[in-house]
């Protein structure tokens, strides 16, 4: 049965901009090619972690969405720890509630982009 998922992934900071989009083309490509659709990313860029991982106290954190079948995720868990770029994870399965809180969220945010450049326009 197909569900929707969200992932998080924190990788390390001495990255190059080259290599976190290499860390997260490799994870994108990995649900694809199992036959997942991305329904949403998002980098969050580096932030500080709330406690040292490995001596490191900041990380890149990366977000990907996506709807997949659930044995997608044994594979997908097994690649990241397998992946000495990450330094933590989480997957969750999104009841419909948290789908809809998704999409309400996204949605907002584009109406307050696509509306702030047409205020500018209009004091203009």
């Amino acid at each position: 049965m197909v569900k929707q998922y969200e992932t998080v992934f924190i990788a390390t900071p001495v990255l190059s901009e080259e290599q976190m989009k290499e860390t997260v083309k490799k994870y994108t490509d990995l649900l694809t090619s199992k036959g997942a659709e991305i329904v949403y990313e998002n980098n969050w860029g580096m932030r500080k972690l709330a406690y040292p991982i490995r001596k490191k106290t900041s990380g890149f954190y990366y977000l990907i969405e996506f709807k997949a079948e659930g044995s997608v995720i044994n594979d997908l868990e097994v690649a990241y720890k397998r992946d000495e770029r990450l330094l933590r994870f989480l997957t969750v399965s999104l009841d419909k509630h948290a789908v809809a809180y998704n999409e309400k969220k996204r949605n907002a945010k584009k109406g307050a982009t696509e509306a702030a450049p047409a205020s500018k326009e209009a004091e203009a």
